[in-house]
């Protein structure tokens, strides 16, 4: 079933997605708070980060569409990388390469320079993932990308908070 999409314009692709629930915050531990050690990155962290990124066709985040796990994410802060895999709703998502854009910018933004990252998407969950991911992995076209005001602009709205 295909319904109209945002503010009455193209149909949805997915107009009845299922809705998951919500992790809860995490606890900040003891040596986080101490100021005398290290601040090391992890998985649960960079979660934390793109998590609330909004699905850029429904009123939802990427961790309430499910597309973005904790389990999904891989980081290395020896190493300085960064793996997120993401899982479209549907195989035949138009959306995904937005997502994967939505989600490095907010790394990119977030992180320090030092850190490589590796966004993709889940093997076997879209009919493009090779082109998808190929696209995402080419720094050159994400620049290009990001100097498209318009797309940018798209970028901006998926990671602004929704009132």
């Amino acid at each position: 079933m295909v319904g109209p999409g945002p503010g009455g314009g193209a149909p949805l692709e997915n107009a009845n997605p299922l809705i998951y629930r919500r992790s809860g915050e995490r606890p900040v531990t003891a040596r986080e708070e101490d100021d005398e050690l290290p601040d090391i990155i992890d998985d649960r962290e960079i979660f934390d980060l793109i998590r609330s990124i909004n699905d850029p066709e429904h009123p939802l985040t990427l961790e309430e569409l499910n597309v973005v796990e904790q389990v999904r994410v891989k980081v290395n802060d020896a190493e300085s990388t960064v793996t997120v895999e993401f899982t479209p709703t549907i195989p035949h998502c138009s959306m995904a390469t937005l997502i994967g854009l939505s989600i490095k910018v907010k790394l990119i933004r977030s992180l320090p320079e030092r850190f490589k990252l590796d966004v993709h998407i889940t093997p076997g969950t879209h009919v493009s993932e090779h082109a998808v991911n190929k696209q995402l992995a080419d720094k050159e076209r994400v620049a290009a990308a990001l100097e498209n005001s318009h797309l940018l602009e798209v970028v901006n709205q998926c990671l602004s908070a929704r009132s």
